[in-house]
């Protein structure tokens, strides 16, 4: 079969192990689709934040954008190498570390960071139309954006592999076109340097941002390495998802920063189709057409989130591409709603959502990663994932769950938020280190007591043998 002709065609496959005869695509593929999903306007106003929000000059900001970029897509591309051995979504693999019961905790707060994400994106890209057209507002266009990508949410794994390929050079050319305009054409005041200035909060701030950014792929990233040959390489796979998100995300926020540099105040959305002037309607056309393929990628993931959470509570259920697709508009249907409640006070929610993220996503990776590289190595018992038991890995690990909550909980000290600041955080002026925290004392605090559990559990295999 034509890559064409598979990505025209509905997938058929939802939570199920993806057969070795119908694994297909190549290490290049999961470059573009995590370089032309992020290639986007949300992207665009996150980078900003390093200026707007934290108040960082134009070479701190980027300095600070690179480290979290360059660190937290260490995190990210570690879960996509996994996605070409055990060839199941990421969520379903969360069984073998929380057990099957265990993992609806993490499945659930995934599924709501979908559809935050999915309404983040609405809102972004209706601004943008309502700008090109200004009598229309911007709820028609965040109803738009949304049915753009519903399509290839319900379509499946190929169309979204085949749309991202195409924004990777579509949309690429136009960021840097735009960057072009706004230095050359438009021109930068005299004092775009001298604007804002270092400061270790807004600098400890902003990399959080950007490792919150990567991390935040984490749950997705299986999703779309499921499909690979597994002899792709858990190197290759790595690599290819690494670069593709570190940068095709650092390109967009670097014009986030000289955006918000250049206009300090108001929308980002707004202030680059002024910076761009008669180029603006590509500009904003563009970058829209691109978000409807992050929305696609969120929809997806969501449905299949979803999904895993259903087919746990029933496990005799294998859901197909109906079931998927009801999922889909569901999931659609809320991140809608969300978007219109919302879309007034859209920056100041979006940061505090982007937070909340970094609180509950730490844990979960740092489990995840210690499971699969250094306890397990790679080696699980995919059946098991279905079985209403939970197989071999129970219905609650509860090493893993009391874990995670600890992971979360050791964080508050270390939290920076307009809602609440940790002790610790307000004596560094405001930095916010939770994450570096979280990953650094649930890693080894869930190898230490889960080798302890296996251990155990072979000294008690091993004296039933004996007595046997």
């Amino acid at each position: 079969m034509s890559a064409q002709e598979e990505a025209t065609r509905v997938e058929t496959s939802t939570i199920q192990p993806i057969p070795v005869d119908r694994r297909h695509g190549t290490s290049r593929d999961l470059f573009t689709v995590w370089f032309g999903c992020n290639l986007m306007l949300l992207t665009v106003v996150t980078g900003g934040l390093a200026v707007t929000a934290f108040g960082l000059s134009f070479f701190s900001a980027v300095l600070a954008l690179a480290v979290g970029n360059l660190v937290g897509g260490v995190f990210m591309a570690l879960h996509a190498a996994q996605g070409p051995v055990l060839g199941v979504p990421q969520m379903v693999q969360t069984r073998g570390q929380f057990g099957s019961y265990g993992s609806l905790l993490v499945v659930g707060l995934v599924i709501v960071m979908y559809v935050g994400f999915l309404a983040s994106n609405l809102v972004v890209g209706g601004e943008s139309l309502a700008l090109l057209s200004p009598g229309m507002g911007d709820t028609p266009g965040i109803a738009i954006v949304g049915l753009l990508s519903v399509a290839a949410g319900i379509y499946g794994h190929d169309l979204i592999h085949a749309y991202t390929r195409i924004m990777s050079i579509l949309s690429g050319a136009v960021l840097l076109l735009a960057a072009a305009w706004i230095i050359w054409v438009h021109g930068l005041p005299p004092d775009f340097l001298d604007r804002n200035a270092f400061n270790l909060p807004g600098m400890l701030g902003t990399i959080s941002t950007a490792a919150l950014w990567q991390i935040a792929y984490a749950p997705y990233v299986s999703d779309y390495s499921r499909y690979m040959p597994r002899d792709t390489g858990s190197r290759p796979a790595f690599w290819a998802s690494y670069w593709g998100c570190v940068l095709g995300s650092m390109l967009p926020m670097v014009l986030g920063v000289m955006v918000g540099l250049v206009t300090p105040k108001g929308s980002l959305v707004v202030a680059l189709a002024a910076l761009t002037q008669g180029f603006a309607p590509v500009v904003l056309v563009v970058l829209t057409v691109g978000i409807a393929a992050a929305t696609a990628i969120n929809l997806y993931c969501g449905a299949l989130s979803t999904l895993t959470f259903g087919q746990t509570l029933v496990p005799s259920w294998s859901p197909g591409t109906r079931a998927r697709t009801i999922v889909t508009i569901v999931l659609f249907a809320l991140a809608l709603a969300a978007a219109l409640l919302g879309k007034d006070s859209f920056m100041s929610n979006y940061e505090a959502f982007i937070l909340l993220l970094l609180y509950v996503l730490v844990p979960w990776t740092a489990i995840n990663l210690v499971d699969y590289y250094f306890l397990r190595h790679g080696e699980y018992d995919v059946a098991a994932f279905f079985r209403s038991d939970g197989g071999i890995y129970g219905r609650v690990n509860t090493v893993a769950v009391v874990c995670y909550v600890f992971g979360i909980l050791v964080q508050l000290p270390f939290v920076a938020t307009t809602l609440y600041t940790g002790p610790v955080a307000r004596s560094l002026g405001g930095a916010d280190l939770s994450w570096v925290v979280g990953l650094a004392l649930t890693a080894p605090a869930y190898y230490f007591f889960a080798k302890r559990s296996q251990s155990s559990d072979k000294v008690i295999m091993t004296r039933a043998e004996q007595f046997e």
